[in-house]
């Protein structure tokens, strides 16, 4: 299982890391942390060395009713940011995350590697048409509505059926334009109750069924802070504990803010299945 990235085959086989890299102010955990140009060469050189693959960049914050930000504003915060890391780390493969056409457009043009997209493409009719013409590898996750809508839409006849309906729609859409290399995000904390996570992640082995890589984002969300009555700031213990379950579960690529812990649970649990 291997995805194409700037010409370069990732294995996905073997579980890898994408680390977080917020460029926004209004983040649920490091929101304006990294505001001038050493905190974010610092922050990237850190994950980078602890172990991860891939630096996922995000100048949208998607949040539960997080406000919306232009397109304008979105290049504006993104392309120095952008430019600055491909400078320093020519060789990083960046992941952008937005679901706007014309930011994923710019963002590949520079150099970035993959588009991480919170829609599957349906907040933006010509997001499927850019990955198809510049054909690089593609994460869809499942969310209903938007980031400030979502969680007024938790209903399903059967969580984990219903999600592999809209894989399996959105997966249809997008190998008919031409895109390969596509991975499913199953979209944890979007459009989906605390207990709806929880019952997500413990099936989330059934997603195998699409055959393509799954990649697993729960770094400190308030599944795991509201479950134990505490804050993300001090969710680390439960994001580790999810994350080798998500790991045991078959996820490919973990999304985190802590890179290092979660590349010590891939080490973990490469000995316990060796």
């Amino acid at each position: 299982m291997t995805i194409n990235c700037k010409g370069k085959l990732i294995d996905l086989n073997k579980p890898k890391i994408m680390g977080i890299l917020n460029i926004t102010p209004d983040s649920f955990y490091d929101g304006g942390k990294y505001k001038d140009d050493a905190s974010v060469l610092k922050q990237v050189e850190n994950m980078l060395t602890n172990g991860a693959t891939f630096i996922d960049i995000g100048a949208y914050s998607s949040r539960p009713g997080a406000e919306e930000v232009t397109t304008q504003n979105e290049l504006k915060r993104l392309l120095p940011v952008l430019n600055l890391v491909l400078k320093e780390f020519p060789n990083a493969l960046l992941s952008i995350d937005t679901f706007k056409s014309k930011v994923a457009e710019e963002a590949i043009q520079m150099g970035a590697a993959v588009i991480n997209d919170i829609s599957s493409g349906l907040l933006d009719e010509d997001m499927l048409t850019i990955i198809a013409k510049y054909n690089v590898p593609y994460i869809m996750m499942h969310m209903r509505g938007n980031p400030k809508t979502m969680q007024q839409h938790t209903d399903y006849d059967n969580l984990v059926k219903d999600i592999l309906f809209f894989f399996s729609q959105r997966m249809d859409k997008a190998t008919s334009l031409g895109i390969k290399d596509i991975i499913i995000d199953p979209g944890f904390g979007f459009s989906k109750t605390l207990q709806q996570n929880y019952e997500l992640l413990n099936k989330l082995d059934l997603l195998k069924i699409t055959d393509r890589p799954i990649l697993v984002g729960v770094s400190r969300k308030s599944m795991i802070y509201k479950l134990l009555g505490t804050e993300p700031e001090k969710a680390l213990n439960g994001t580790t504990a999810l994350n080798m379950l998500a790991l045991e579960k078959g996820a490919n690529i973990l999304r985190v803010h802590d890179v290092k812990e979660a590349m010590e649970c891939i080490k973990i649990h490469e000995q316990l299945t060796a």
